[in-house]
Protein backbone atom coordinates (compact mmCIF):
# COMPACT_ATOMS: atom_id res chain seq x y z
CA UNK A 1 0.00 0.00 0.00
CA UNK A 2 0.91 3.50 -0.66
CA UNK A 3 0.36 6.45 2.10
CA UNK A 4 -0.02 9.88 1.31
CA UNK A 5 -0.01 12.42 4.16
CA UNK A 6 -0.74 15.44 3.18
CA UNK A 7 -2.08 18.95 4.90
CA UNK A 8 -0.85 22.22 5.79
CA UNK A 9 2.65 23.08 6.64
CA UNK A 10 3.68 22.47 9.88
CA UNK A 11 0.86 19.76 11.02
CA UNK A 12 3.61 16.95 11.24
CA UNK A 13 3.62 15.44 8.45
CA UNK A 14 7.37 14.21 8.20
CA UNK A 15 7.43 13.21 11.50
CA UNK A 16 3.85 11.66 11.43
CA UNK A 17 5.07 10.13 8.32
CA UNK A 18 8.31 8.70 9.38
CA UNK A 19 7.06 7.17 12.51
CA UNK A 20 4.16 5.36 10.63
CA UNK A 21 6.82 4.07 8.03
CA UNK A 22 8.60 2.62 10.71
CA UNK A 23 5.98 0.76 12.65
CA UNK A 24 4.55 -0.71 9.31
CA UNK A 25 8.10 -1.03 8.13
CA UNK A 26 7.59 0.84 5.52
CA UNK A 27 9.84 2.98 3.18
CA UNK A 28 9.30 7.02 4.21
CA UNK A 29 10.06 9.46 1.47
CA UNK A 30 9.40 13.05 2.15
CA UNK A 31 8.88 14.82 -0.79
CA UNK A 32 10.65 18.04 0.05
CA UNK A 33 14.07 16.07 0.74
CA UNK A 34 13.37 14.12 -2.58
CA UNK A 35 13.37 16.72 -4.69
CA UNK A 36 16.81 18.63 -2.51
CA UNK A 37 18.08 15.33 -3.31
CA UNK A 38 16.78 15.23 -6.89
CA UNK A 39 18.06 19.05 -7.29
CA UNK A 40 21.08 19.23 -4.85
CA UNK A 41 20.21 22.38 -3.49
CA UNK A 42 17.69 22.94 -0.28
CA UNK A 43 13.86 24.19 -1.12
CA UNK A 44 14.78 27.88 0.08
CA UNK A 45 17.54 27.87 -2.77
CA UNK A 46 14.70 26.51 -5.26
CA UNK A 47 13.12 29.31 -4.44
CA UNK A 48 15.65 32.00 -4.19
CA UNK A 49 17.34 31.00 -7.26
CA UNK A 50 14.59 29.61 -9.93
CA UNK A 51 11.25 30.71 -8.20
CA UNK A 52 8.10 29.26 -7.27
CA UNK A 53 6.45 28.29 -10.72
CA UNK A 54 9.89 26.53 -11.35
CA UNK A 55 9.80 24.86 -8.07
CA UNK A 56 6.03 23.89 -8.83
CA UNK A 57 6.82 22.28 -12.03
CA UNK A 58 9.41 19.95 -10.56
CA UNK A 59 7.47 19.40 -7.53
CA UNK A 60 4.74 17.78 -9.43
CA UNK A 61 7.81 15.89 -12.00
CA UNK A 62 8.79 14.40 -8.61
CA UNK A 63 5.68 13.86 -7.65
CA UNK A 64 4.74 11.56 -10.61
CA UNK A 65 8.12 10.03 -10.23
CA UNK A 66 7.62 8.73 -7.19
CA UNK A 67 3.70 7.26 -7.55
CA UNK A 68 4.60 5.13 -10.78
CA UNK A 69 7.04 3.43 -8.22
CA UNK A 70 5.69 0.17 -7.61
CA UNK A 71 7.06 -0.16 -4.24
CA UNK A 72 4.65 0.46 -1.12
CA UNK A 73 6.18 3.57 1.34
CA UNK A 74 4.74 6.66 3.00
CA UNK A 75 4.92 9.96 1.53
CA UNK A 76 4.90 13.23 3.23
CA UNK A 77 3.69 16.08 0.65
CA UNK A 78 4.45 19.98 1.09
CA UNK A 79 1.71 21.58 2.29
CA UNK A 80 1.43 23.44 -1.11
CA UNK A 81 1.50 20.40 -3.09
CA UNK A 82 -2.07 19.09 -3.71
CA UNK A 83 -2.70 22.48 -4.96
CA UNK A 84 -0.84 22.61 -8.05
CA UNK A 85 -0.90 21.16 -11.25
CA UNK A 86 -3.31 18.29 -11.43
CA UNK A 87 -0.97 16.91 -8.30
CA UNK A 88 -4.65 15.73 -6.27
CA UNK A 89 -5.96 14.11 -9.49
CA UNK A 90 -2.93 12.19 -9.64
CA UNK A 91 -2.68 11.34 -5.88
CA UNK A 92 -6.31 10.28 -6.29
CA UNK A 93 -5.95 8.51 -8.89
CA UNK A 94 -3.29 6.19 -8.12
CA UNK A 95 -4.15 2.63 -7.30
CA UNK A 96 -3.59 1.09 -4.15
CA UNK A 97 -2.80 4.69 -2.41
CA UNK A 98 -4.85 5.86 0.82
CA UNK A 99 -4.34 9.58 0.80
CA UNK A 100 -4.91 11.01 4.36
CA UNK A 101 -5.28 15.24 5.37
CA UNK A 102 -3.82 15.56 8.56
CA UNK A 103 -6.10 18.51 10.34
CA UNK A 104 -4.68 20.63 13.07
CA UNK A 105 -6.89 23.82 14.09
CA UNK A 106 -5.72 27.01 12.66
CA UNK A 107 -4.85 28.74 16.31
CA UNK A 108 -1.98 26.12 17.14
CA UNK A 109 -0.97 25.78 13.71
CA UNK A 110 -0.66 29.53 13.53
CA UNK A 111 1.44 29.57 16.82
CA UNK A 112 3.68 26.34 16.12
CA UNK A 113 4.42 28.12 12.26
CA UNK A 114 5.48 31.37 13.74
CA UNK A 115 7.92 30.17 15.77
CA UNK A 116 9.34 28.17 13.10
CA UNK A 117 9.00 30.82 10.33
CA UNK A 118 12.43 31.17 9.30
CA UNK A 119 13.14 28.25 8.20
CA UNK A 120 9.99 28.48 5.91
CA UNK A 121 10.16 30.50 2.31
CA UNK A 122 6.70 31.26 2.21
CA UNK A 123 6.05 32.86 5.46
CA UNK A 124 9.98 33.94 6.57
CA UNK A 125 9.14 37.65 6.38
CA UNK A 126 6.30 37.75 9.07
CA UNK A 127 7.12 39.38 11.87
CA UNK A 128 3.63 40.40 13.35
CA UNK A 129 1.96 37.52 14.46
CA UNK A 130 -2.13 38.91 13.60
CA UNK A 131 -1.24 39.60 10.10
CA UNK A 132 0.59 35.92 9.76
CA UNK A 133 -2.58 34.51 11.44
CA UNK A 134 -4.69 36.16 8.67
CA UNK A 135 -2.18 35.15 6.03
CA UNK A 136 -2.92 31.03 7.22
CA UNK A 137 -6.76 31.45 7.24
CA UNK A 138 -6.53 32.97 3.86
CA UNK A 139 -4.06 30.17 2.67
CA UNK A 140 -5.52 27.40 4.66
CA UNK A 141 -9.03 28.66 3.68
CA UNK A 142 -7.72 28.39 -0.27
CA UNK A 143 -5.87 25.16 -0.10
CA UNK A 144 -8.70 22.89 1.78
CA UNK A 145 -10.72 22.41 -0.71
CA UNK A 146 -7.97 20.17 -1.78
CA UNK A 147 -6.93 18.58 1.35
CA UNK A 148 -10.27 17.66 2.01
CA UNK A 149 -10.36 15.36 -1.54
CA UNK A 150 -8.18 12.95 0.49
CA UNK A 151 -9.34 9.89 1.17
CA UNK A 152 -9.48 10.52 5.07
CA UNK A 153 -9.64 13.43 7.05
CA UNK A 154 -7.87 13.02 10.37
CA UNK A 155 -8.28 15.75 13.00
CA UNK A 156 -4.90 16.04 15.26
CA UNK A 157 -5.38 18.84 17.02
CA UNK A 158 -6.49 17.62 20.66
CA UNK A 159 -3.79 14.83 19.89
CA UNK A 160 0.33 15.21 21.20
CA UNK A 161 2.29 13.30 18.47
CA UNK A 162 2.70 9.99 20.19
CA UNK A 163 -1.26 9.75 20.27
CA UNK A 164 -1.29 11.10 16.55
CA UNK A 165 0.76 8.08 15.42
CA UNK A 166 -1.00 5.82 17.19
CA UNK A 167 -4.37 7.00 15.48
CA UNK A 168 -3.01 7.50 12.01
CA UNK A 169 -1.13 3.37 12.39
CA UNK A 170 -5.19 2.30 13.79
CA UNK A 171 -6.52 4.19 10.57
CA UNK A 172 -4.12 2.33 7.87
CA UNK A 173 -4.58 -0.96 9.88
CA UNK A 174 -8.45 -0.72 9.60
CA UNK A 175 -8.46 0.43 5.77
CA UNK A 176 -6.03 -2.43 5.54
CA UNK A 177 -8.38 -5.22 6.40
Amino acid sequence: MKIVLLGYMGVGKTSLGRSLAEALSLNFIDLDRYIENKEDASIKDIFKTKGEIYFRKIETQYLNEILEDKSDFVLSLGGGTPVYANNMSQISTTKNLLSIYLKLDLKILTERLFLERQKRPLIAHYNDLNAFEEFVRKHLFERQQFYFQADIVLEISNLNIEESKQKLIQLVKSQNQ
